[in-house]
């Protein structure tokens, strides 16, 4: 039986009958078949690769711009004194839900859970809104300055709270991720 002359045969363990290996000498070695195919990710629908990250990302989606989310950090101030705190607080509570909170919310961005491949959930956004925030406060100005400076150094735009929650914020103009 002769195999494809594409497929590599392994070396014998005995020398053919009649014929003997010389002493000290090694099996004749055979080189692998070049790669044909070189491998290729298959992405799944509905989805593309964004090659400034390397993230997979919903059609229609973006990375949030480090602008878009300054501006949701400074929006967050106004909306919850209008809001006395309290509005602002149980408005969290419902659209976290969705992956968002009321800045974000109001700005077309939401939070993207890239290794499950979906909008963060509620307790993934309470992680994220809660903890990460409380760990961004531990140190007041120098959490803050990582943050920020992880922010517009890194490919992905992860802050520490979204490095906590494993989430990335997308800007989502046309509402394609939509609950």
């Amino acid at each position: 039986m002769t195999q494809p002359p594409d497929q590599a045969q392994p070396p014998p363990a005995q020398p053919p009958p009649g014929q003997t290996w010389a002493e000290g000498q090694p099996p004749p070695q055979y080189a692998a078949p070049p790669a044909v195919y070189p491998a290729v990710p298959m992405l799944p629908p509905g989805t593309y690769l964004d090659q400034a990250s390397g993230l997979v990302l919903p059609n229609g989606t973006v990375l949030a711009s480090p602008g878009r989310r300054i501006g949701a950090f400074f929006l967050a101030i106004p909306l919850s004194i209008v809001t006395l705190g309290i509005g602002y607080l149980i408005w969290g509570l419902i659209v976290w839900g969705n992956g968002q909170t009321p800045a974000l919310q109001v700005l077309g961005m939401r939070c993207w859970r890239p290794e499950e491949a979906r909008v963060a959930t509620f307790w993934w956004m309470a992680l994220r809104e809660i903890v990460g925030r409380i760990v961004d406060g531990i140190l007041s100005i120098i959490t803050e300055l990582v943050s920020f400076f992880f922010m517009l150094s890194r490919p992905d735009r992860r802050t520490l709270h979204d490095l906590i929650a494993g989430t990335v914020v997308l800007h989502d103009p046309d509402n394609v991720l939509r609950g």
